[in-house]
């Protein structure tokens, strides 16, 4: 993860205007779009962990909950033990099937170029640049969290809402992507997701 460390948290971001399309695939019916949006309802988990983080948030800043919570949460998220464990944006599906992304990166993305499908190449190689933002600004919150309840200062509380908003926007803008992007050829290629 070289590159991304002195990185100021402003230009840590996904650039949809950048982003490759999939092609069209011929013949796909409406179960295939529907075995593709499987890969959404694992989003959904990773979701609700984001949910999670920002309702502690509000408490701490409410003064409800001491900034400890905030590290123990962040440390416990499946994102970032999934992160560290695998060194690739995973969710429950992976920790507990080992698939997620770290399953996009060594299978999924593998199996879908193996169809040599002009343009998904293109595609693969930004979901994969995307992991490496997401995994950095989840090492960038763990970070944060720490040094906040090390010292509970508000400039320490703002830079850690500044992360979180940062990765929650960026995961949002990621899963939305590859959601869409996938949806197709994930449902035609690959039963069984």
């Amino acid at each position: 993860m070289s590159g991304y460390s002195d990185t100021p948290l402003k230009d840590l971001t996904v650039e949809c205007g950048t982003r490759p399309h999939a092609p069209a695939l011929p013949g796909v019916t409406e179960d295939h779009r529907r075995q593709g949006r499987k890969l959404a309802a694992i989003h959904r988990m990773h979701l609700m962990d984001m949910a999670r983080i920002a309702a502690l948030l509000q408490r701490i800043e409410a003064g409800t909950e001491g900034p400890e919570a905030l590290n123990e949460a962040v440390q416990g998220l499946d994102l970032t033990e999934n992160m560290r464990s695998f060194g690739s944006l995973c969710g429950r599906e992976c920790k507990v099937l080992t698939f997620h992304h770290d399953a996009e990166e060594y299978s999924v993305f593998p199996q879908l170029e193996a169809q040599q499908i002009e343009g998904l190449s293109a595609l693969f190689a930004r979901l994969r640049a995307e992991h490496e933002v997401v995994h950095e600004l989840l090492q960038r919150l763990e970070r944060a969290a720490m040094a906040l309840m090390f010292e509970t200062t508000e400039a320490k509380f703002a830079e850690t809402q500044a992360v979180f908003a940062k990765l929650e926007e960026v995961i949002r803008s990621h899963f939305g992507y590859e959601e869409t992007q996938l949806e197709e050829a994930i449902g035609v290629f690959l039963e069984g997701i």
